[in-house]
């Protein structure tokens, strides 16, 4: 990944007010496909590597059951169903090996994926400012797609817990105070190239509601502004989103900024080692199966000590 020694452009002519949402369009040229992957530097890798001193690790994935193959009209609602569907194949008569075939819902509810950043269309558009027809065929992506993650994800990491006192309220939208908040009272701050986990205590498994919690465009800003590398939470967006504004993560920070994002993760398990250890940085890696050319895939992140 290259190094990045920009500043987040100023707003352009599209983006005047300071309503307005950010971007990084041109930041990194016309055609990059790093979006804030820019941002890991060989000093954000070095400084997330120094996180490692007694070496224990936690993952950040949602256990995924494989179920067998259902097809047909009365086949569940696909939000029911396991992300992943298996055929299971014997080889050799007699019988010598046992393989699978899986069928992967890379962006399904119940997965914890890494949206690439071809995922989401702004205006016909793809990051940065791609069109759409050009980026996204029915061979495949073409720009934006998850070649990008090729050589994996290592940076530094921090959680910011904004679960405390228990899941955030459904009414509850993130602002950059308490972001803030959370930085004070967790004794860390953010830097250019870290990956940001941020819990909720919303695990999609678990449970999900109507309205749901989730990041402000304000609290957007703020990760723009701190250089957040990566996104990864519990949850993202708001729902229904803000008035005023589109859902901030999705809509706005994965095709505006090119920030990849990190869907479907449960941090409990990772709150409660950074509570016992009195440490919310730890050094961050995501490396996913090296497929090119979709939208998104299937991952394991996972958090050293």
């Amino acid at each position: 990944m290259s190094a990045d020694t920009t500043t987040p452009p100023a707003a352009g002519p599209e983006q005047a007010g300071s309503l307005a949402p950010p971007s990084n369009w041109g930041r990194w040229g016309d055609d990059d496909e790093l979006g804030t992957l820019n941002l890991i530097t060989d000093e954000a890798r070095e400084r997330g590597a120094r996180e490692v001193r007694i070496g224990r690790s936690v993952s950040l994935a949602v256990p995924i059951q494989p179920a067998p193959v259902i097809s047909g009209p009365f086949g569940p609602y696909p939000a029911e169903t396991s992300p992943v569907q298996l055929v299971m194949q014997y080889t050799g008569s007699p019988v010598f090996a046992n393989a699978d075939v899986m069928t992967v819902t890379n962006h399904h509810i119940k997965s914890t994926h890494l949206d690439a950043l071809s995922h989401m269309v702004v205006d016909g558009q793809v990051y940065p400012g791609r069109p759409l027809d050009e980026s996204v065929t029915m061979s495949g992506v073409q720009h934006g797609s998850t070649a990008a993650f090729a050589a994996g994800i290592v940076t530094r990491g921090v959680l910011l817990d904004l679960a405390i006192d228990g899941p955030v309220p459904a009414d509850r939208a993130i602002t950059s105070l308490d972001l803030d908040a959370a930085e004070q009272r967790q004794g860390v701050r953010l830097e250019s190239g870290d990956a940001l986990v941020a819990r909720f205590d919303w695990v999609a498994t678990r449970y999900r509601g109507n309205p749901m919690p989730g990041m402000t465009i304000d609290a957007l800003r703020w990760m723009h502004e701190r250089g957040v590398s990566v996104y990864a939470g519990d949850l993202s967006d708001t729902y229904p989103p803000q008035p005023g504004g589109p859902p901030a993560m999705h809509r706005v920070a994965l095709p505006r900024l090119g920030m990849p994002l990190i869907d479907g993760v449960d941090a409990d398990e990772l709150a409660a080692v950074c509570a016992e250890l009195d440490r919310y940085s730890f050094l961050f890696v995501a490396a996913p199966p090296r497929i090119h050319g979709m939208t998104g895939v299937p991952v394991n992140p996972v958090a050293i000590f």
